[in-house]
Order: structure tokens, then sequence, then C-alpha cells
């Protein structure tokens, strides 16, 4: 599956429309028992599956998907409830904070399964896609009124998840054994909303366990890939850049946070790299070659000075974490509180 298939609304800057949250609360209650909810799960690989359903549950989703939702925007109207952008604040008491639906690459792969996909969805059953491996819960919510679907997604916390073949159930007074496949506990707290073009969390943890965005690193990480394109040439394969590939790669993105590129030159870089016997390609203007991710890692770690070679033994290393060395002034000069 292509993960950056996606309407046009969701690709291009131009055509981006903010979401009045209140606005969009204040409309839909008025049409809340209409709205028809759909039910999809994906697992820890992101792929996506239909969730057939009994009648008895009908009831349930309003409770489950909506309601809470309503409540908290529209409570929050009057009782002066912000919403900013992550990357502008910090979240904070009495705040809702959201994203760029953009932003968030691994929300944006479920959508593009719904949106592009659909007929290629199959039809969860255990036998053949073990409910244990399951990671979320997605409901589409639509209306003939709506101009477009818009999205609660939830994160099905293992704990929620139960065999049939492990669990007891209690009935009449009596603890029986499960005579059901399995089951699963829908969360009830507000979490992940999708509308239109941008994503409200209700809830920053669940963000990130369920998508690995985290909005503050993914912020300095844009800054810091701005700052080394204006201070590095670099020479990539058709149709990848340095934001893409560094894209939805949380070890890279952490190395980013703390990165220091302003004494750095392009040609120490590269001559570095030689030293440490490192295959650092460039082209005939100097330009440093990244073909694929293990370049990519390999020029970050230069960056980051993670490439060593001991003054002692000659041999060089890979280091993985770096703690700064402290020297006191006993280990300076042993004699220091003799000569006190």
């Amino acid at each position: 599956m292509q993960e950056d298939v996606l309407t046009p609304a969701v690709e291009h800057d131009e055509d981006y429309v903010e979401t009045d949250i209140f606005l969009w609360a204040n409309n839909l209650v008025q049409i809340k028992e209409e709205l028809s909810i759909e039910l999809f799960m994906f697992n820890k690989n992101f792929t996506m599956y239909r969730t057939p359903r009994g009648k008895t549950l009908e009831g349930q989703l309003h409770a489950l998907f909506l309601d809470e939702i309503l409540e908290y925007v529209l409570a929050g109207a009057d009782e002066g409830l912000l919403v900013r952008a992550f990357e502008d604040a910090e979240a904070q008491e009495n705040v809702l904070m959201k994203t760029r639906l953009k932003n968030v690459d691994k929300a944006r792969e479920i959508l593009g399964w719904l949106r592009t996909q659909e007929q290629e969805i199959e039809q969860f059953t255990d036998e053949e896609h073990d409910i244990k491996r399951l990671k979320g819960v997605l409901a589409r919510v639509t209306h003939k009124d709506l101009e477009q679907p818009f999205y609660v997604i939830k994160m099905l916390p293992p704990s929620n998840i139960m065999k049939g073949n492990v669990g007891w159930m209690l009935r009449g007074g009596k603890f029986l054994p499960f005579d059901a496949e399995g089951a699963m506990r829908i969360p009830g707290d507000n979490q992940l909303l999708i509308i239109g073009q941008d994503l409200f969390a209700f809830n920053q943890s669940k963000l990130e366990q369920l998508f690995g965005y985290n909005a503050k690193k993914h912020s300095v990480a844009e800054k810091k890939i701005a700052e080394i394109e204006g201070n590095f040439r670099l020479s990539f394969a058709d149709g990848m850049n340095l934001d893409g590939m560094i894209k939805g790669k949380k070890t890279l993105i952490n190395k980013l946070q703390k990165l220091d590129i302003t004494n750095i030159k392009q040609n120490e870089l590269i001559d570095h790299a030689d030293e440490m016997g490192l295959e650092l390609m460039t082209d005939d203007d100097g330009s440093i070659i990244i073909m694929d991710q293990r370049d990519l890692t390999k020029f970050i770690n230069l960056l980051n000075d993670d490439y060593v070679e001991s003054n002692m033994t000659g041999l060089r290393y890979e280091v993985k974490s770096k703690k700064p060395l402290k020297i006191s002034e006993e280990d300076i000069n042993p004699n220091h509180y003799l000569e006190k």
C-alpha cells in the first residue's frame, strides 16, 4: 500500500481549511441520533480490518465514540476551552491540543486504506488475524448532510483484549468457562478525533502510543532538518528528500533533538568519515550522496559525532550513548588537596 496516497485536501497546504471544532460540535449535536457509525480495527502493522457487529451493540456506539467528545467540546465552549497546535504551545489544563493530519504518517496510512483500498479490507476473524495483535479501533462517522466523514480513534491496550480459551465468566453466582472466541473492552475516555485535515488529541500519550508521533520532537526535528539543508550539500535518489526519509524514524528523530551543527563543515565531515573508514559517497560537485536509510543513518551519526577512535587501542567505535566526562580539580591535579 502506498502510504502517501491521500485526497488532495490532505496533501496540499494551499487547500488547508482549519477546523472550528466548536462550530462542528454545535452542528453535529442537532443530527447526532441520525449519524451512521462504522467500525474498523487495525493491528500493530496498521493493517485495517472490517468489524462486523451484532445489532445489540448499536445502542452503545454513540456512548463509546461520540457522547463524551461532544460533551467535552460543548462544555468547553462555555468554560473558555482553548484549541492550540502542539507545535505552538505545551499541553495544559483547559487546552485541547491538535496537529495537522499530514504530520502523522501512520494515521494517514490507515485513512489511506479507507480512501483508496476499502474494497480490499478483510473482515476480521481471530483464526486468521489474532485478536491479541489488534492495536486500535476506528469509528467512521457519516451523515447525508456532512461533506465528509470524521473519525474517532481509540487505542486497545493488551489488557482490554482477552482470548476465549483463557477466560472465565461469572454467571448466576458461579464462575464458568468463557464460551466465546475472544472479548475486548473499548476504552470510554476521549482519545483522538480526525475532522478534515486536523487531528485533535484529547490524550497526547495515546497519540504517541498509537502512531509514534510526538509533536514537540517532530517540531524540533523539522527545524534541525532545515538547518542541515542550509549548511550541507546533499544528493538524494529521485523522489526522495531529507524530510521524507526521516519521517517516522523514531531513532533518528530522537537523535536530531540535541544535534548541534554550528561548528561542523561539509569538508570536515567528509574527512572524518574517511578517517573512520566509513563509505560516505560524494558526487562530482562534492555533495554527500544519500541513497537509502543506511546512508542517512551514517550521515546523522557523523553529524552527532557518534564515531570515535580509541587513543589507547586504536579501535573504532560507534557510540550509542554519550555522557560528557566531568573532570574534577582532583583529577586534573592529584596534589590539589595536599597543596591546601
